[in-house]
């Protein structure tokens, strides 16, 4: 039997650096802390993978939480645009000049078209991280953005202090560029490894963002490019959706992810346990938010099939059918009668009856259980089948 000694450097790699001293490239974690969310989620992700997703919804999700997760990685860095603001310059960048912000976004926007799908087949051979690759993931994200100590895509020769004293304390990366160089030689043989290819695509993912933050090695964006590493390695794996929606669930989470990271920088023995715990949970936030708006995206298609059945079989009115329809246009609206003579949306359906038809419209879909009313508002029931 192997000694938990032997176990022990078995699972941790140490490169002796010039000013930083022993830094550790770690895969030392509690299989029993993480080993259950990780089962969990390849369940719900099978289950996922299963649902019928028209190719138009597909890419209206993508859209959706591509926006969502750049507002979410730049927005953890300070960035202080609207998530609004974010999708309108993803639609149409600015041309000429732009604010630093608007900037970010937009680098976002090019880098993010790396993994818009993923691989079908899983079983392909493991994506392989090159330093180049990884520089130029920070050329992309830093690109046109003035910084006084970085130049995109090259390795910093400066003293970085990263977190806070609200987060567990600050924590000083490697200091100078002749450090810097072989740990990054030295991350990228050993995230590429047998030892940790072995661990699995989610595993290995978390490993390579948690490492290449603690290296720190660019004089700006290193968080943006950990995240985008650890999203490219989980699309690469054969993941869809579950890479663009990571970092709003980090931006969401916070606190908790700052924490995480001190927690693992300063465990013992280079236990990455905290970090790993932490990904877990934001993996399965992610793909149970992604199951719910495929859910509901396929309730919505169903209910249309179900107006048109009332129509068809005199259930409603062609009117009623066309109102119904409106309302699922526009999720969370409510109506009210006078909206239906005064909201420009509805006005076209309405213009030409009575505030007494409208009347009985709106109650006729109530006795029918197609809408809802509370106090004196209406709104399509999503659970009227069931």
């Amino acid at each position: 039997m192997m000694t938990d000694t032997v176990l022990d450097e078995a699972l941790v790699t140490t490169v002796m650096t010039f000013k930083s001293g022993k830094v550790a490239l770690s895969r030392k974690y509690r299989r029993e802390a993480v080993g259950e969310g990780l089962v969990r989620f390849e369940s719900l992700y099978r289950a996922l993978s299963a649902l019928p997703v028209l190719p138009t919804i597909a890419s209206q999700l993508d859209t959706d939480l591509i926006r969502r997760s750049i507002f979410g990685t730049a927005a953890i860095e300070g960035n202080p645009l609207s998530e609004d603001r974010v999708g309108e310059l993803l639609a149409e960048p600015p041309v000429g000049l732009r604010e630093r912000a608007e900037q970010e976004i937009v680098n976002l926007g090019q880098v993010y078209k790396l993994f818009t799908t993923a691989p079908a087949d899983k079983t392909r051979p493991p994506f392989l991280v090159t330093e180049d690759f990884i520089r130029q993931l920070n050329v992309t994200i830093t690109a046109n953005i003035t910084h006084k100590d970085h130049s995109p895509g090259q390795y910093r020769n400066h003293r970085v202090e990263v977190g806070n004293t609200e987060h567990g304390g600050a924590y000083v990366p490697p200091k100078i560029l002749a450090d810097i160089q072989p740990l990054m030689t030295a991350f990228v043989d050993w995230i590429n490894s047998e030892d940790v290819l072995r661990e699995g695509v989610l595993v290995r993912a978390a490993l390579a963002h948690y490492h290449l933050a603690l290296i720190h090695p660019f004089g700006d964006g290193n968080g943006r490019t950990a995240r985008l590493l650890e999203a490219v390695l989980l699309s690469q794996g054969g993941y869809r959706f579950i890479p663009a929606m990571m970092s709003n669930f980090y931006y969401k989470s916070i606190d908790d992810y700052y924490i995480a990271f001190r927690e693992t920088e300063k465990a013992k023995h280079f236990d990455v346990t905290a970090f790993l715990v932490f990904f877990v949970r934001v993996l399965l936030l992610s793909v149970e938010d992604i199951q719910e708006r495929i859910h509901w995206h396929i309730r919505i298609l169903t209910l249309r099939s179900y107006y048109t059945f009332c129509l068809d079989t005199h259930i409603i009115t062609r009117r009623q059918h066309d109102l119904l329809n409106l309302l699922l246009q526009y999720p969370g609206k409510t109506i009210t009668l006078k909206d239906l003579q005064l909201d420009p949306l509805f006005v076209p359906l309405y213009r030409r009856v009575t505030e007494k038809t409208a009347r009985r419209d709106l109650e006729r879909l109530e006795s029918r259980a197609l809408v809802l009313k509370d106090e004196k508002e209406y709104r399509p029931n999503p659970f009227v089948l069931g």
